[in-house]
């Protein structure tokens, strides 16, 4: 509580707000006021509609609250917001550790967030990553029930696009992907129908992931020397996406934390726009990954087609025991 408190601090009295943060308060105040969103960014941060509309929805509250006087400004709203989605993800990682084996792993998660550097540096930013963050915590949080979980993860897609390639993995557990993917798809049919209806889902489209196709970047190998064979690795990277959709067969939710976290450190070295800002979307799957551990017989709840989620998983670090935890 000290840590995040502290954190909290650092950022209302010595934190800035970088062009991503002030992209998502200019879309959250159009968005809120009826007004075109892609295409009808200011001069100061005119590739600032990037991203996907559900990121400029999550702001809106925050802009509401405290509004944008439409300059770069001090942005009171973007620092509102991340310090919001710190917490939140704090909290998140808390609850799902305590749900699976009990308070202390909850707090070691919850510290483990608190004190990596680059979640201070995200925070510090005010910059929106810390969406994606909550939202990759908020499905492993409903991964037992298909259609929140596919809910959540359309609402993730629907930030920064990235999420996108978790959706084989997640629509595959536990069997149930029809409902998974209806979860999915309503949520990204609710998300977009005012983009259909407003600025038109060409515009969104050339404006967001037709910007990022052809946009040259020197924040990785691939854009600062030219060094060929980017194609090869994202191929690559969307094959395993799809290849842990299928095995292994026998899976727990840790076995879908640690693939999940895999399939998104592949996406990233595939990136030719790479930022250190993007280490925290796949940071709480890592996380719980590393520090949760399983037992024997989760596999074999996972494989006769029961929720381990709902039992207490033990491990080393709560009980001491086990090998496999190893």
């Amino acid at each position: 509580m000290f840590v995040l408190g502290f954190r909290c601090g650092l950022n209302v009295v010595g934190s800035n707000v970088i062009d991503v943060g002030y992209a998502s308060v200019i879309g959250a105040d159009h968005f809120g006021a009826g007004e075109p969103v892609y295409g009808a960014f200011p001069p100061d941060n005119e590739r600032g509609d990037t991203y996907g509309p559900v990121l400029y929805y999550a702001y809106v509250p925050f802009e509401a609250v405290l509004p944008w006087s439409g300059t770069w400004d001090d942005l009171p709203a973007a620092h509102a917001a991340a310090v919001a989605f710190d917490l939140l993800t704090a909290a998140g990682l808390w609850l799902l550790g305590r749900r699976w084996q009990g308070p202390a792993l909850g707090a070691l998660l919850a510290y483990a967030w608190a004190t990596f550097p680059f979640t201070l540096l995200v925070s510090n930013s005010n910059a929106n990553d810390g969406l994606v963050a909550l939202l990759v915590t908020a499905a492993m949080l409903v991964h037992g029930r298909p259609v929140a979980r596919g809910a959540v993860l359309g609402a993730a897609a629907l930030t920064k696009f990235a999420p996108l390639v978790l959706a084989p993995l997640f629509a595959t557990y536990g069997g149930r992907w029809a409902r998974t993917a209806a979860g999915f798809a309503l949520v990204a049919a609710l998300a977009l129908a005012p983009v259909a209806l407003g600025d038109g889902l060409g515009t969104f489209f050339d404006r967001t992931l037709g910007f990022q196709a052809d946009r040259g970047s020197p924040f990785s190998l691939w854009g600062l020397y030219d060094v060929p064979g980017r194609a090869v690795v994202l191929v690559a990277a969307l094959g395993l996406a799809v290849a842990v959709a299928f095995v292994p067969r026998r899976r727990d939710p840790v076995a879908v934390a640690a693939l999940g976290a895999a399939v998104l450190i592949a996406l990233q070295l595939a990136l030719e726009h790479w930022f250190y800002l993007y280490l925290v979307w796949f940071l709480p799957l890592s996380l719980v990954a590393l520090l949760a551990g399983r037992r024997i017989d989760s596999i074999d709840a996972a494989r006769d087609g029961v929720d381990p989620g709902a039992e207490r998983m033990t491990t080393a670090i709560s009980h001491g025991s086990s090998s496999d935890a190893s």
